[in-house]
């Protein structure tokens, strides 16, 4: 009697099937799932048509279309208006990689990434580490660091030409202190114009760098601080072995935004220097030299051609940072979904 008690099982057991399920033909909720998951997958790519649909089109329209545009153009001599018809190939590629004027300017650009790197990071990093400090009008002075990259780059441009001059307010300044020896012609003298071009872009710029590391100061946590300090470490041992480093990924953004930005200066050299006086004062730019062999020269195809190079300079140097520098930092926030 025992033995046929333990085989006496349920139907539901007997055939295999969970508790509170039925076997398939037998309505089984299997199909009603599957169509839940589709229905609720369809949901999503509508979802993420509707929200990303807009940003694609614009992104299409104003990025994408335009550099194959210029790719298009760069194959012929086109002087702006009408169909291309004169083809020309690899011409005008051919023309800027021998041209001794395009080798310079993009030595110029070169030494503007380097150099803003090396002059704008430490002085925004140290300003930023002061403005993090509790005191009496904290406030103000990031705004008033803030305020010269809001300004526009024309009025920029327009009131440093106007100090910079022979006769201008840097140099009479320098007369009423007594360092009259050290007036110079900053705009126009080759060996200084360049150095003259840096610190614009320094005081320009450093106010974006400094809002940046100060919200990446705000991120670390006051604990960690605290903790060295109890431990006997310095003010100094604190920030070389602590901040320094938890602020590396906001540090290598902003390098990254830098390099981009040098690579595609243009504004605050045509303001100043002009398309013509800044090959001579050896601060012209691939912006600037785009725009002088190709608008101004009636040369449209060749200067689709310079866009395009600009655009691959700038891509590779973006892939070649983010996949050695910035690799690290993005690993981490890509995970895979698990089912």
């Amino acid at each position: 009697m025992a033995l046929d008690t333990s085989l006496g099982t349920t139907p539901a057991k007997a055939s295999g099937t969970a508790p509170g399920t039925s076997p398939a033909g037998s309505g089984s909720p299997l199909p009603a799932r599957r169509t839940a998951q589709r229905v609720a997958d369809w949901r999503k790519r509508v979802e993420i048509a509707v929200l990303a649909g807009p940003a694609v089109i614009v992104f299409v329209t104003f990025v994408i279309l335009p550099v194959a545009l210029a790719a298009y153009y760069g194959f012929y001599k086109w002087q702006g208006y009408g169909p291309p018809t004169n083809f020309v190939g690899l011409q005008n590629y051919l023309i800027i990689f021998q041209d001794k004027a395009f080798q310079s300017v993009l030595l110029h650009n070169g030494f503007i990434v380097v150099m803003s790197l090396v002059l704008q990071g430490p002085i925004a990093i140290v300003l930023a580490l002061l403005l993090n400090q509790k005191m009496r009008g904290r406030g103000l002075v990031r705004v008033l660091v803030f305020v010269p990259y809001v300004i526009s780059e024309v009025i920029v441009g327009t009131g440093w030409s106007l100090m910079l001059q022979s006769n201008g307010a840097v140099n009479d300044l320098m007369q009423g202190i007594g360092l009259g020896g050290l007036r110079q012609d900053w705009l126009s003298n080759p060996d200084i114009a360049i150095w003259s071009l840096l610190a614009i872009i320094s005081w320009k710029y450093i106010g974006f760098a400094v809002i940046l590391f100060l919200a990446g100061l705000q991120s670390i946590p006051e604990e960690l601080f605290e903790a060295a300090a109890i431990d006997g470490a310095s003010y100094w041992q604190i920030q070389r072995r602590i901040t320094l480093p938890l602020l590396g990924p906001t540090i290598r953004i902003w390098a990254f935004l830098s390099i981009i930005g040098s690579l595609q200066l243009f504004d605050l050299v045509y303001i100043i220097w002009g398309q013509y006086i800044s090959s001579t004062a050896g601060t012209s730019t691939m912006a600037t030299y785009m725009v002088a062999n190709g608008r101004t020269s009636g040369n449209y195809g060749f200067g689709s051609a310079v866009a395009v190079v600009m655009f691959l300079i700038s891509l590779a140097v973006a892939l070649v940072y983010q996949h050695f520098v910035l690799r690290r930092d993005t690993a981490g926030a890509i995970t895979e979904r698990k089912h």
